[in-house]
């Protein structure tokens, strides 16, 4: 496998090298192995060559608290079919050097653990992961993996809510490694038919204090929606309407959702 530098400067670089370009993110998520570990990498090099900015993997989990049904869903088949986080990362290892996007985990800390903190972040290196969104670890607990996640040099990105005080907003946004996560609605993932009204003035004063790009999360299903979200953030993530998509076999419908961000 050929050498390549990952982790959060990956993301640094090739975010900034679009964003300087003047185009917008596109972060697409997929539950690794849904439909079985062999299509991981299938999958990740159609999106990559689709065009997206970076691509965040699901890890499947028995209790996927932030997770809505079509995530849920997918994460009980790719369990069904056997799929671990160490397969998840041995498939990596072997065939990452394919795929150009930086690729960013999103995982519970329950796997995490059990897999053994310092191990996790050092196999996750070598499988070419760059960034790691854990959406039940607090800002106030990053401590638990700051120490092997820096040795390691992965991003830990933050998620920050649209509930959270001005005061908790500035913590979170001056902590967030490789891009904010700004979920855009109030509870768990999937597709929704309209937003708060405020969302330009909330993601201004995230802006305001985010040294990395700010992306917009959950409920983004159509092209319109990323046109929307994409005058006020400096790109999205689309989740659940990427399954559905993938499940349907529909990637022009993914190409419409990747080709909007700058439309």
């Amino acid at each position: 496998m050929p050498t390549m530098t990952h982790g959060k400067s990956y993301i640094d670089t090739k975010f900034n090298q679009t964003l300087e370009q003047g185009d917008h993110l596109f972060v697409p998520y997929i539950m690794a192995g849904d439909g079985g570990i062999d299509t991981l990498i299938p999958t990740l090099q159609r999106l990559d060559q689709a065009g997206a900015s970076a691509i965040e993997i699901g890890i499947p989990f028995s209790d996927p608290v932030a997770d809505g049904p079509t995530i849920q869903d997918a994460g009980i088949r790719a369990r069904q079919s056997g799929v671990t986080l160490h397969a998840i990362l041995d498939t990596l290892q072997t065939e990452r050097h394919t795929i150009d996007a930086p690729i960013i985990a999103m995982t519970y800390l329950n796997p995490i653990v059990q897999y053994g903190v310092n191990q996790f972040m050092k196999d996750a290196q070598a499988a070419g992961i760059d960034g790691l969104i854990i959406p039940d670890l607090p800002l106030e607990h990053k401590s638990f993996i700051d120490d092997a996640k820096e040795t390691y040099g992965l991003a830990l990105i933050q998620l920050v809510s649209l509930t959270s005080s001005p005061e908790r907003i500035k913590h979170i946004a001056e902590a967030s490694e490789g891009f904010l996560y700004a979920v855009t609605v109030n509870g768990i993932t999937g597709a929704r038919d309209t937003f708060a009204d405020d969302l330009a003035d909330h993601f201004e004063l995230l802006k305001t204090h985010s040294h990395v790009p700010v992306l917009a999360g959950f409920g983004i299903s159509t092209p319109d929606h990323v046109r929307d979200m994409t005058q006020i953030a400096d790109g999205v993530v689309v989740g659940s309407q990427i399954i559905k998509s993938i499940q349907a076999n529909d990637f022009n419908h993914i190409q419409s959702l990747i080709d909007a961000k700058d439309s």
